[in-house]
């Protein structure tokens, strides 16, 4: 069962869920003041940024300094004015197309709040979480190959 006071988090394939981010969100102690929820779910690529047909993504990462990192990106961004809650969810593992990656939520008084601070924790954990990924791609000609990618230039 995950805990509803994790506001932050990696967790290995099949143990979180979207269900589980919502519940976690609704039940955190200042949601009476929300009017707005934001969700960013980030989903397996079928194609590389060059065209290449992805089978499968591996996610690995520093578990401890992973949670470290998104632990603090969420408080920081739940500062912001008129945001009650952030939270950060990545899976890891072995994922397929289409699967889900990452959850991300920001609960605020308005839309107007919720959606740039949305923004900025995707870009934050982009940029600053320890995660990372292997693809295995299908060329055209039928030859795979696998490596280990980043998320510079795939915005």
């Amino acid at each position: 069962m995950i805990s509803l006071t994790s506001y932050r988090g990696i967790h290995k394939k099949g143990t979180f869920s979207l269900s589980d981010l919502i519940a976690i969100t609704k039940n955190t102690d200042n949601f009476r003041k929300a009017g707005a929820v934001a969700l960013f779910v980030g989903v397996v690529r079928g194609e590389t940024v060059n065209g290449e047909k992805v089978k499968k993504l591996i996610l690995e990462t520093y578990e401890e300094k992973a949670n470290e990192v998104l632990e603090k990106i969420c408080k920081d961004l739940s500062k912001n004015p008129g945001i009650i809650n952030v939270q950060i969810h990545h899976l890891i593992g072995e994922f397929n197309v289409g699967e889900d990656l990452v959850y991300v939520s920001v609960a605020g008084s308005h839309r107007k709040e919720v959606w740039p601070t949305l923004r900025l924790a995707v870009d934050r954990y982009k940029s600053e979480a320890p995660i990372f990924k292997k693809e295995l791609v299908i060329r055209a000609d039928g030859s795979a190959d696998e490596y280990w990618t980043s998320e510079e230039g795939c915005q």
